[in-house]
């Protein structure tokens, strides 16, 4: 079919790719070819790797979700690992897809990239006002540079490359490893673990920090269809923020007041 969009998904075996896989085969749509990898089939850190599997595939339309990712902890104690494999792995699927001529691509970002100094509510306009939180800036300033990177790819050859910032994802495939979690999935590993060793009278599920601080969350299946949403429709450079605050109710709460 000439008009076919052939949409290759970087981190498909992960939370967000499982997600739109699970939506993608409810809606079979005809007129896409949708292809999940992951880094069993590519090394995107490696532009030759990287080359090769755009290839084979021969993608119009890229969803980016690969990146190295990691909890609290993990973050910062290798702040420069998260930098230079992100900002590799970014350079080198967007520049791949810039010379293999893709229409489009859609790359994930994080709440995390905005301002560690900010007034809320937050949106788009303010990624870039400031430095992000000293616990993950390697991760967080190689995702801004996503932004740069489209803002570039737009200004000087047209494309149409954008990016998405969702708010805290949660949901099936979740990453539950104690040391790489992020807060839900850590939450109910701990709450697990205390569960399975028995004796929970006597135990103590204790959640580090004031409790202060505001987060949303989104189911991974709505944020697949939002994913999906944007590269169909969304035909803007600027990020755009996904948030249950858009969809569901209007405020953030508090960890403390929801536990």
């Amino acid at each position: 079919m000439a008009d076919q969009k052939i949409i290759l998904v970087t981190g498909g075996s992960g939370l967000v790719g499982k997600a739109i896989q699970s939506v993608v085969q409810t809606e079979n749509p005809s007129n896409e070819k949708w292809i999940f990898v992951s880094s069993k089939d590519a090394d995107l850190c490696d532009k030759k790797s990287t080359e090769k599997l755009f290839e084979k595939h021969k993608p119009t339309h890229v969803i980016h979700l690969a990146a190295m990712v990691g909890g609290l902890f993990h973050n910062m104690a290798h702040n420069l690992d998260f930098l230079r494999n992100n900002l590799h792995m970014n350079d080198n699927v967007l520049q791949t897809a810039h010379e293999y001529g893709v229409v489009k691509v859609v790359s994930c970002l994080s709440t995390c990239i905005f301002p560690d100094k900010t007034t809320y509510p937050i949106n788009e306009t303010m990624v870039h006002n400031g430095p992000p939180h000293p616990s993950n800036y390697g991760y967080s300033f190689a995702k801004r540079l996503i932004d740069v990177q489209n803002r570039a790819y737009h200004d000087q050859h047209g494309r149409l490359y954008t990016s998405v910032i969702p708010c805290n994802v949660f949901g099936p495939h979740d990453n539950f490893n104690p040391s790489a979690s992020h807060v839900i999935p850590g939450l109910m590993r701990k709450l697990y673990d205390l569960i399975k060793d028995g004796n929970t009278e006597d135990k103590v599920f204790t959640v580090l920090g004031t409790g202060k601080p505001l987060r949303q969350f989104i189911y991974s299946i709505d944020l697949a269809k939002l994913f999906i949403w944007v590269l169909r429709e969304y035909n803007s450079v600027n990020p755009i923020i996904l948030s249950v605050m858009q969809i569901f109710f209007p405020q953030s709460m508090s960890l403390k007041r929801s536990l």
